[in-house]
C-alpha cells in the first residue's frame, strides 16, 4: 500500500525490519494528521529563516552606504551601476594588509588592464609543457604562478558581484613563494607592495614557452640609462608602469670628488620632516601643516651624511664626509610615494601619527626633475588614483583599508565592504601609501 504522504514529502524512508506488525507505509499514515500539518509548517518556517539569514548575510558583505554626510542618500537608479562595479575582499585573517594593497593596484587602469587582458595560463603538468607558462624561477616551482592568481584577482574585482571575492588560492601562493609573509600575523603593507610588484616582475621575466603580451608602449622620453630601470634586466609591465630612474649625487667635502650614479625604483619612501613630528596638546596652538610637497623637498635637499654613513671617496681611498643628493632623471607612468609612518629605534618602533596634506589632483613634479627644461609640462602633473591608510599605532597592529578611484567614484575599500566617499573624505586620511597616475584631461570624478 503507498504512503499517501510520500508526494508531500513529510513522509521518511525507514527499515521495513524494525516494524514487524505493520508496514512502513501503514505506520506513517498512522501518524495524526495534526501532527503533519505541524510538521509542514516548522519545515516552511524554518525555510522562510534560511532565506532570511542567507539574505542578510550577503548584505553584510557587500554594503554599499553613501558616507560623505548622514542626510544624503544615493539614488537608486543612478548608483545601480556605480553599486555593481566595486567588489569587497574576504579577511582571511589579517590579511587586510594585503586587501588594501590589491584594491589599490586594481583602481590604477593601466596596471590592472594589463592584467585583465591577459590570456588564462594553464599550468604545467606532465605532457602538457607545450602550454603557456609563467615560471616562477624564484622558487624553482612551476606548481604555481603568482601572475595567474593576482589576474583571476583582478578579474574578480571588475566582474561587479556584491559578494566578496576570497583570495585563498592567491594568499596560497603567496605563502609558497614569499616565506616572510607566511602566518596570519599582521604585516607591513609597503613591504607586501614591493615584494608582489618585484615577484610579479620577475616571474614575468622568467616565462617560459611562450611569453605574455610584451608591456604596452608608454610612450616614455627615452633616456641614455633607460634600461637602468628595467631591475635585473628585461622590462615587465612592472617597471614599464611604475619604474622610473634617479640620479643619485655624492661629493666628498675633503677632495671635492663628485660622484654619479642611477638608480632604478619603483617607489619613492619619504620621510616626514622632523619639524612636523611634534605633538601638541590641546592648549597649544597647532604648528603649520605638513604637506606632500615638504615630504619631497626633504627627499632632494642637500644632505650630509653622518659619521655612520661616510662615502668611501676612490680619489682619497678611505670613507670621507660627503654630501648626498637625489634628482628624478626619469619619471614613472604611475607614482608610488610611500610615507615613512614607523620610526624605528634600537628599543621600540613608534608611528608618526602626522597629518600631511596632499593634493587630490595636478601635482607637479617638475621642480624634481634632473632636467626640467627636456620635460612636457603635462609629463610632470599626476592626479591620484589610490591611497592605503594604516589605522593603529603600531606597524605589528592595527587596520589597513584604501581609497580608490572606481568608475568615476571614490570609494573606501574595508575588506569586504566597500563605501562611496566624498574626495573631502580621502582628503582628510593619513595617508600612508599614495598612488598617482599622469595627468588625464578627462572629466573630474563625480562628487558626491
Amino acid at each position: 500500500m503507498e504512503c499517501p504522504h510520500l508526494s508531500s514529502g513529510v513522509c521518511v524512508t525507514v527499515d521495513p525490519t524494525r516494524f514487524p506488525n505493520g508496514s512502513p507505509s501503514s505506520w506513517c499514515c498512522s501518524v495524526n494528521d495534526t501532527k503533519l500539518g505541524h510538521v509542514q509548517r516548522v519545515r516552511e518556517h524554518l525555510q522562510s529563516l534560511e532565506n532570511s539569514l542567507s539574505n542578510n548575510d550577503r548584505q553584510r558583505k557587500r554594503k554599499w552606504s553613501d558616507s560623505s554626510s548622514p542626510d544624503s542618500k544615493r539614488k537608486k537608479d543612478s548608483d545601480c551601476t556605480v553599486a555593481q562595479c566595486a567588489t569587497g575582499l574576504r579577511n582571511l585573517g589579517n590579511t587586510c594588509f594585503m586587501n588594501a594593497i590589491l584594491q589599490s593596484l586594481s583602481n590604477i587602469q593601466v596596471f590592472s588592464c594589463y592584467f585583465k587582458e591577459l590570456p588564462s595560463v594553464a599550468l604545467r603538468s606532465g605532457k602538457t609543457a607545450g602550454r603557456r607558462m609563467y615560471h616562477t624561477r624564484s622558487q624553482g616551482d612551476s606548481s604555481v604562478s603568482l601572475v595567474e592568481e593576482f589576474r583571476k584577482t583582478v578579474c574578480s574585482l571588475w566582474q561587479g558581484s556584491q559578494t566578496a571575492f576570497s583570495t585563498d588560492a592567491l594568499f596560497y601562493v603567496i605563502w609558497k613563494i614569499m616565506p616572510s609573509f607566511r602566518g596570519y600575523q599582521q604585516q607591513d603593507a609597503h613591504e607586501f607592495l614591493r615584494y608582489l610588484l618585484d615577484h610579479l616582475h620577475r616571474e614575468m621575466q622568467g616565462s617560459k614557452n611562450g611569453s605574455p603580451s610584451p608591456a604596452p608602449s608608454l610612450d616614455q622620453p627615452k633616456h641614455a640609462s633607460e634600461s637602468k630601470c628595467c631591475i635585473n634586466g628585461t622590462s615587465t609591465i612592472v617597471t614599464s608602469v611604475f619604474g622610473g630612474i634617479l640620479q643619485n649625487e655624492v661629493y666628498c667635502l675633503i677632495c671635492g670628488t663628485e660622484t654619479r650614479k642611477f638608480d632604478p625604483f619603483l617607489d619613492l619612501s619619504l620621510d616626514i620632516p622632523s619639524q612636523f613630528r611634534i605633538k601638541f596638546t590641546k592648549y597649544q596652538e597647532p604648528g603649520p601643516t605638513c604637506t606632500l610637497n615638504d615630504c619631497l623637498r626633504s627627499f632632494t635637499d642637500l644632505e650630509e651624511l653622518d659619521e655612520t654613513e661616510l662615502y668611501m671617496c676612490h680619489k682619497c681611498k678611505k670613507r670621507q664626509k660627503s654630501t648626498k643628493k637625489f634628482w628624478i632623471q626619469q619619471l614613472p607612468k604611475v607614482l608610488c610615494l610611500h610615507l615613512k609612518r614607523f620610526h624605528w629605534t634600537a628599543f621600540l618602533r613608534n608611528k608618526i601619527d602626522t597629518y600631511v596634506e596632499f593634493p587630490m589632483r595636478g601635482l607637479d613634479m617638475k621642480s624634481f626633475l634632473l632636467e626640467p627644461e627636456n620635460s612636457l609640462p603635462e609629463r610632470c602633473l599626476y592626479d591620484l588614483a589610490a591611497v592605503v591608510v594604516h589605522h593603529g599605532s603600531s606597524i605589528g597592529s592595527g587596520h589597513y583599508t584604501a581609497y580608490g578611484l572606481h568608475e568615476g567614484r571614490w570609494c573606501h575599500f574595508n575588506d569586504s565592504t566597500v563605501t562611496l566617499v566624498s574626495e573631502e573624505a580621502v582628503l582628510k586620511a593619513k595617508a600612508y601609501i599614495l598612488f598617482y597616475t599622469e595627468h588625464s584631461d578627462q572629466e573630474s570624478p563625480a562628487k558626491l
